[in-house]
């Protein structure tokens, strides 16, 4: 038989650990997800028995260490659903895949007048650096907006795509709001006016299969430390026929076929983008968090998630002067839940509940301008896995209404 979704828990040692004295109750996995002791070990095994570059050396150690390095990219390919392993390639993050598209696809196609829309809820990372390619291009950006529930508007959406639009920037999942975009939808109306559209899918790879081919995107990113992996390792997928109309955004070692005095030829992609040492322990240990989520299961990933975001959203709403921001239906909001306190500042509540051991974020979450939106400066934010449990949920909905009470009075 296999394990129940409560057992996985004793995987992740940090979560055996005290915050001030209190038992940890980790929340804030939307920053960065805790790690489980299946890929601690695959790193520290990389660097005890297999430590060598890779794609340089034809002895023992660093033919070991490029097909470990390889073995991954066929299971990133297999994990999203990629048609060949040539269409993904290894990133530092999220960011880095997002700013290598506006500094590749953006710096090649883009055009003045052209239009980049994005949406309204979109993470700093998605949004920078297409408003610093719109300067330079002279483009114009532009934004769908969100229903009075958080969710997309999908009307404001075919308002705002046109056949001016030459790329779309979109989150499948928000950040802040939790809610999960209607990719497939907002591909087919890119594609309609013959533009391209770019996924960030941080806050999706480890809450739900991802299928790059059935969604129809034309670039999707994401990032290993918020899927269970380590931190400094991402992974950018294109379209094999948009990646070979690119130059690299980088030049030196690992990309290169043949160097003259004058001239180089670029090796075959995906090693022409991915320029210098990569990190080889983090691509394996991505390696690991990827074989650790199938072990899980989707099915008991997303169950565990559900039950605990509507009991979540359930605490919350019942609580007088609390406002939570997305849907408050767990069927249109991931475990990702917004809330503030009326009267509170949002560092005042989390530094009331970290005094409990009960780790939230407060801030404006990378979405400055979501936070205009919902008109405030910044919100709490607790960001469930399917790690927590029930009892950490109520904790935290029972220290908070003791820190709501301090505050208030």
């Amino acid at each position: 038989m296999g394990k129940m979704i409560k057992d996985y828990r004793a995987d992740f040692p940090i979560l055996q650990t005290t915050i001030n004295g209190e038992p940890l109750t980790y929340l804030d996995s939307a920053a960065t997800s805790q790690k489980p002791q299946a890929v601690i070990d695959a790193i520290t095994a990389y660097y005890t028995t297999s430590n060598a570059n890779v794609h340089r050396g034809v002895y023992t150690l660093a033919a070991q260490a490029t097909d470990q390095y390889e073995a991954v990219r066929d299971q990133v390919a297999t994990f999203i659903h990629a048609p060949q392993r040539e269409s993904v390639f290894f990133t530092r993050s999220t960011t880095e895949s997002l700013n290598w598209v506006a500094q590749t696809y953006g710096e090649q196609f883009i055009e003045a007048g052209d239009e980049i829309v994005l949406t309204a809820m979109e993470h700093h990372s998605n949004l920078v650096p297409w408003q610093q390619l719109a300067q330079r291009k002279h483009a114009k950006l532009r934004y769908i907006q969100l229903l009075p529930d958080g969710q997309l508007d999908m009307a404001d959406a075919n308002q705002k795509i046109t056949a001016k639009t030459k790329l779309v920037a979109v989150a499948q999942t928000s950040n802040v709001l939790g809610v999960t975009n209607p990719i497939k939808q907002l591909a087919a109306l890119a594609h309609q006016h013959r533009a391209v559209i770019m996924v960030d899918g941080a806050q999706a790879v480890a809450h739900q299969s991802v299928d790059v081919q059935a969604m129809d995107v034309d670039f999707y990113a994401f990032s290993g430390h918020k899927m269970l992996g380590p931190t400094g390792v991402g992974v950018l997928y294109g379209k094999l026929a948009l990646l070979e109309q690119l130059t690299p955004a980088q030049f030196g070692g690992e990309m290169i076929d043949n160097v003259d005095w004058q001239t180089t030829t670029f090796a075959a992609i995906p090693q022409r983008f991915e320029a210098g040492t990569p990190n080889i322990s983090g691509v394996i240990g991505l390696g690991a968090a990827i074989t650790y989520l199938q072990q899980v299961g989707w099915s008991a990933i997303q169950t565990q998630e559900k039950t605990l975001t509507t009991q979540l959203l359930t605490g919350l709403a019942a609580m007088d002067g609390v406002t939570v921001y997305g849907p408050l239906d767990a069927n249109f909001h991931g475990p990702v839940v917004a809330f503030n306190v009326a009267g509170v500042h949002p560092h005042d509540v989390a530094t009331g509940l970290d005094m409990d051991g009960i780790e939230v974020r407060a801030g404006h979450h990378c979405a400055q301008p979501l936070m205009q939106v919902l008109n405030v400066e910044s919100t709490v934010r607790a960001s469930l896995m399917f790690y927590n449990t029930s009892a950490e949920i109520d904790r935290l909905l029972t220290t908070l209404a003791a820190v709501k009470e301090f505050f208030q009075g």
